[in-house]
């Protein structure tokens, strides 16, 4: 058996337990992962409040979590690249959860990790900065070229931002006056939401106009940037409709496969790109650091530590 962080109906953190749960055994493609570390992302408590049941149906008891850092331990038939004992880190199999000692990760989505790196910091990788790599493709801004971020303070937002300095792309990014440093640091310009007067600011700041937008808050946030979006400028983010048949928006996908992680291993074992770890949890606390991504609270990445090995 293996111990896991389940929820066991679809609802609110009080549906939320630990459970021994069936070692589950790899498949084709897969290797089963003795879990070091596994990341807390946003999608995780809308997954168990049910806001995905319509395209991700699972089958309760579900464990939560959907990337991890650890060691394998078994692997599935025709499996080339990785073998037991390496230390992996990647995207779990639909319906596994990370929140767990072992759990499975399929060969295609997983990648070695970089040597000398920590497994909190991999663990930090699969979703967001793999979604923020795929966006950022996609948009295909030149260099010397311009990139507004809605929502740069978070997960994928610091993921961007970094990635999008390092390929010489200008960029303006909108946060809370909380996270204004943080991002700051990264090397955009922040526009706090909550104390500048976001449209005419980001006019100022852009007045040609964005090359790109990524929007990763959703909502009405894309209004306030109307005036920088021009007839050249591409869009893609989590915009909902009507806005996004409005603004020309794509929808935000996470390609996560081996290639784009190997990519974000080189440029994390080289201290190019930092996960910005905000908090490790130990495993016994897993429904605390849940809690605070719920929150929206958290200034970086949370990770929980399933090994104990901090």
């Amino acid at each position: 058996m293996s111990l896991a962080y389940c929820f066991t109906a679809y609802g609110g953190p009080d549906v939320q337990r630990f459970l021994d749960v069936t070692v589950p055994a790899p498949g084709r493609g897969e290797v089963l992962v003795r879990v070091h570390a596994a990341g807390v992302n946003p999608v995780d408590w809308k997954v168990r409040a049910g806001m995905h049941r319509s395209f991700l149906p699972l089958v309760l008891p579900a464990v939560l979590g959907r990337e991890v850092a650890g060691v394998v331990v078994r692997t599935g038939p025709e499996v080339v690249d990785l073998a037991v004992g390496d230390r992996v880190f990647g995207a779990t199999v639909g319906g596994s959860g990370g929140y767990a000692e072992l759990a499975l990760l399929p060969a295609g989505r997983s990648a070695p990790m970089p040597a000398g790196a920590t497994f909190p910091d991999a663990a930090a990788l699969p979703v967001a900065a793999a979604t923020a790599h795929g966006s950022l493709a996609r948009l295909d801004v030149a260099p010397g070229g311009t990139l507004l971020i809605l929502g740069a303070g978070g997960g994928v937002g610091t993921m961007a931002t970094q990635l999008a300095v390092l390929a010489g792309v200008t960029v303006v990014g909108t946060a809370s006056a909380a996270k204004r440093a943080a991002v700051a640091s990264l090397g955009a310009t922040v526009v706090a939401y909550d104390e500048d007067d976001v449209e005419p600011r980001l006019g100022e700041l852009l007045p040609a106009g964005a090359d790109a937008v990524l929007d990763l808050v959703g909502g009405d946030a894309l209004l306030g940037a109307a005036g920088v979006v021009t007839d050249r400028t591409r869009v893609l983010g989590v915009t909902g409709e009507p806005l996004a048949t409005r603004f020309g928006a794509d929808r935000l996908v996470n390609v996560g496969d081996s290639a784009t992680l190997s990519a974000l291993a080189e440029l994390l074992g080289d201290g190019r790109l930092d996960p910005r770890v905000h908090r490790v949890f130990p495993f016994a606390a897993a429904g605390e650091a849940l809690a605070l991504v719920e929150s929206g609270h958290a200034a970086g990445k949370v990770v929980i530590d399933v090994a104990g090995d901090r």
